[in-house]
């Protein structure tokens, strides 16, 4: 874009001399670039279009079952004996470890 401006700054004398011209130009290149693009991006203009369409049928169909939904199924708890906890592993020793070594290399 600075560079449009200084080419512009640069050919002054050549725009004020025909500014009709320079602005018929501008207008068939601006509108050219419009039509072009757009065409190039009507496929996916239409794409997201349609996804829009489709998460706005899911959301209502979501609120539907919402509505629909009896509490105590919302409201249901998991048993305490299918869950499990992960814990991670116990940090080591270093202390120990290097003692276990020291005893090894005596016994040995």
């Amino acid at each position: 874009m600075h560079d449009l401006i200084a080419f512009i700054g640069g050919n002054t004398a050549l725009v004020i001399a025909n500014p009709v011209a320079f602005a018929t130009f501008a207008a068939l290149f601006g509108g050219g670039g419009f039509v072009v693009g757009r065409y190039f991006l009507t496929e996916r203009i239409a794409n997201l279009e349609s996804r829009i369409a489709r998460r706005d049928e899911e959301i209502t169909d979501l609120k539907a079952k919402q509505k629909t939904a009896e509490p105590e199924a919302s409201t249901a708890t998991v048993p305490l004996f299918e869950m499990t906890e992960v814990l991670p592993p116990a940090p080591l020793n270093f202390n120990r470890l290097l003692v276990q070594r020291r005893d090894d290399v005596h016994a040995g």
